[in-house]
Parts: structure tokens; C-alpha cells; sequence
């Protein structure tokens, strides 16, 4: 059978499946299976069970429930309060002001959580209400959270960073390494956009009445020092080699514990919702991945992600053209998929693409988180917008269009990127030779 036809079927089945609520792990299983039982003759079974196995027993996705479990403990702690009293004096004389929390905490928090939607509601549980009540500009405060939110995948020790690296091969810690430098480019972004806005409307954030000295902001470092102490703990045992990222996400919750009980935040009943929340989280996530990987064997089977790489290997496009193409299905992707699927689902076609064209996987890495960003914020399935929906029962259509001018600055980092790929490979290539 022609494979425009093989593939027009199964993408059309994947679309209802996905349209009727199904799970997205459970879809793709089913789209799998369709695939090996209507287009080749062999049994389904006896390779679902070698991929259950292979694609979620290592050491490496192990890393995985950790960080979440570490993500997890934070939320439920006074820790992420703390952080918000301890930024708060040192953003305050910057135009937008305490809007600046908004971005700054989201990215500390997104170096020891790993997870774009737990940074979100950690974030914005605790700057959203402090913001209304000094009468800040909401679209302005739900728009920088919606977009700093995302620096959850970017900045590591990121879990889209982890499967990326578990499916493509690519250093785990290379990968956190490359997500620094785009990350702070991110962050910084979002803070001038923010400036910028409120320079030409300083109503935006009003002065109020807190004014801060050096006492008050020297006052506040032991409340910043916990999520600091975790990110070095974290992140330089990676990159001292002391530890890999699994034994360093062990590390982390180990941490994560220590300072939630210093802060005597945690007793049987946090710990045991922080268990719950990691293994929900963990089991959805695994399930995703071994779904994908399970279609991924029956579209390989089929021939398919050859045949697209040839065709589009005969269009004679250009490198920057092939991302343009890329970067415009990933926004579609994102319409209907979370994170993890579109990692999954689109790795088999896209990276033959990509190292053909000549980009170096590991910077691929890189784009794929920003692209899997700009999910988070694109309705209808982006789940940042789902995460403040949730918090001030905004309209999610509505927060999108706040969320619009971080959509913007992640496409010219992007762009950045694409142009000037030394801005990725750089430091990891340095520090990890």
C-alpha cells in the first residue's frame, strides 16, 4: 500500500483518538497497534512487551520520579513562599517591579523543580495574590508568569531534557549544561519586555508604599539560601562529575527534605501528598514514553520516517528553511500535544532531518525545549494556561493573548540560536570534553 496513504490513516486515527479524550499514552499504543495489525504481518504483542521493558527500565529515566518527587516536596514547603520574600527587595527599584518576581523565581524554582507546570503554580501561587493586592496590571503579571513558567523545561535539571537525552542518545549533562546560557537569554527577555512596558506605562506596576534598604535586602538572603544551596548541590555534582543525574536528583530530594523539615513544613501528611503527586506524575509521563516509543517501532516498521527523510531530503531546502518547516509543525504539534509526546513522537523523523541538514543533536535539544516552551503557552492544550486558569479563573484564551509577547522573545531566541548555535554548544563542549 502507497505510505502517503499508511501514514494519511494513522495520523487521522491519531487526531480522533486524541480529539475523544482517550489518554495520550493510551492513543498512541492503540495507533501502534493498528498499524502493525493493518499494514504488516507482525504481532504486536511480542514487541510491546520488549518496549514496555526497554523504554522505561534504566538508570537514566530513574532521574525522572526523582525530580519530580523534589519538585513535588518544594511546592508543598515554605520554601517557595520564603523565595518571594527574599527576591522581593532586590527587584523592587526595576522598572515593573515586583512583576520581576514573577520571572526571577520561576527561574530558581525551575533549577531544582525540572518541571514547567509545578514552576507555574508554585510561582504564581504565591506572587499572584501579593501582585493584586498592590493593584499591578494583571495582563502584564499573568502574561510574564504564563512565559517565565516555561523556563521550567529549559533550565536545569529539566525532564524534557532527560527523555530527550534517554531517546536520542545525547549527555544528559551536556544537555543541562547547553540550557544555561539559552535559559538566562530567556529570563532576560522577559524582564526587558517587562521594563520596557512599564517605562512607557509605569501604571503598570504601581510604586506603593514598600521601600527597601540594604539592611532589608541583606536581611532577606538566609530566605533565598535554601533553593540556592539545592541548585549548586543539584547541579554541581553534575558538573563536578561527582555525581550523575540520576544520583544527583537523589541528592536533590534528599535536600528537598532537609530544608522542608529546617522550615518545619513537612510532616506525614505533605510527605505522603508529595509520594502521591511524583508517582501520578512519573506513571503519566512513562506511560507517554512508552507509547511513543511503541509507535515509534510500528511507523519504522512501516518505512515511513525513510521516506519522509528522503522526500524532504529532495526539496533541496536549505538548513534554515528545514527549521522554519520544523519550528511550524511543532507549533501545530502543540496545539494538541503535551511536551513529552511531541519529544517522542516527532524525535524518529526529525533528528535524521536535522544531523542531515547539519546541526549537532545536542543543539537540537535546545530548540526542541524552546519549541516544547512555546507549547506551554498556545492554546487549546497549553498547560501553563490550564496551570493560571486554575489560580485566577482567567479565561484561557485571554491568558494566551497576555501570554503573546512571550511567545514573540521565545522565537527570537530561537532564531538566535539557529543563526549563532555557539551560544548552545559552547560551554557544555568546554566544561564536559
Amino acid at each position: 500500500m502507497d505510505l502517503f496513504i499508511i501514514s494519511f490513516t494513522l495520523l487521522g486515527l491519531l487526531i480522533l483518538l486524541l480529539g475523544s479524550s482517550i489518554w495520550v499514552g493510551i492513543t498512541l499504543f492503540l495507533v501502534g497497534i493498528t498499524g502493525f495489525m493493518m499494514f504488516t504481518s507482525t504481532q504486536p504483542l511480542t514487541i510491546l512487551s520488549n518496549i514496555l521493558w526497554n523504554s522505561t527500565n534504566s538508570s537514566t529515566m530513574m532521574a525522572l520520579p526523582l525530580f519530580i518527587f523534589m519538585g513535588e516536596i518544594l511546592f508543598r514547603s515554605k520554601i517557595s513562599e520564603n523565595l518571594f520574600k527574599g527576591l522581593s527587595p532586590w527587584l523592587n527599584s526595576l522598572p515593573g517591579r515586583l512583576i520581576h518576581v514573577n520571572i526571577a523565581a520561576s527561574a530558581l524554582f525551575a533549577a531544582v523543580s525540572g518541571s514547567s507546570a509545578a514552576t507555574t503554580a508554585t510561582v504564581g501561587k504565591i506572587t499572584l495574590p501579593e501582585l493584586q493586592k498592590r493593584n499591578y496590571d494583571s495582563s502584564l503579571c499573568l502574561g510574564s508568569l504564563a512565559g517565565a513558567g516555561t523556563l521550567g523545561f529549559l533550565i536545569p535539571p529539566s525532564l524534557v531534557m532527560l527523555v530527550y537525552g534517554i531517546m536520542s542518545g545525547v549527555s544528559i549533562g551536556k544537555l543541562f549544561i547547553a540550557g544555561i546560557i539559552p535559559g538566562a537569554m530567556l529570563a532576560t527577555g522577559f524582564s526587558l519586555y517587562v521594563m520596557i512596558r512599564s517605562l512607557f506605562n509605569p501604571g503598570l506596576a504601581p510604586a506603593g508604599d514598600l521601600r527597601y534598604t540594604w539592611r532589608d535586602r541583606l536581611r532577606t538572603i538566609p530566605q533565598l539560601l535554601p533553593v540556592i544551596t539545592l541548585i549548586l548541590m543539584v547541579l554541581g555534582s553534575i558538573y563536578t562529575g561527582w555525581a550523575t543525574p540520576t544520583e544527583a536528583a537523589a541528592v536533590g530530594v534528599l535536600g528537598a527534605i532537609f530544608f522542608a523539615l529546617i522550615s518545619r513544613s513537612m510532616d506525614g501528611k505533605v510527605f505522603m501528598e508529595a509520594v502521591l503527586g511524583s508517582v501520578k506524575t512519573s506513571c503519566m509521563i512513562m506511560l507517554i514514553v512508552a507509547g511513543a516509543s511503541f509507535l515509534s517501532v510500528a511507523v519504522g516498521y512501516l518505512g515511513i520516517p525513510a521516506s519522509l527523510t528522503q522526500f524532504i531530503g529532495t526539496l533541496g531546502l536549505s538548513k534554515y528553511e528545514l527549521i522554519i518547516i520544523l519550528s511550524v509543525m511543532y507549533v501545530i504539534m502543540g496545539f494538541m500535544l503535551d511536551g513529552f509526546s511531541m519529544i517522542v513522537m516527532s524525535l524518529p523523523l526529525a533528528l535524521p532531518l536535522i544531523t542531515a541538514a547539519g546541526f549537532d543533536p545536542l543543539w537540537f535539544g535546545i530548540y526542541l525545549v524552546i519549541m516544547i516552551e512555546v507549547s506551554q503557552i498556545t492554546p487549546p492544550v497549553g498547560f501553563n494556561l490550564f496551570v493560571i486558569n486554575g489560580l485566577v479563573d482567567e479565561n484561557i484564551f485571554k491568558i494566551a493573548l497576555y501570554a503573546l509577547p512571550s511567545f514573540i522573545i521565545m522565537f527570537i531566541i530561537v532564531a538566535l540560536l539557529t543563526l549563532y548555535p555557539q551560544i548552545v554548544l559552547t560551554l557544555p563542549n568546554m566544561m564536559l570534553r
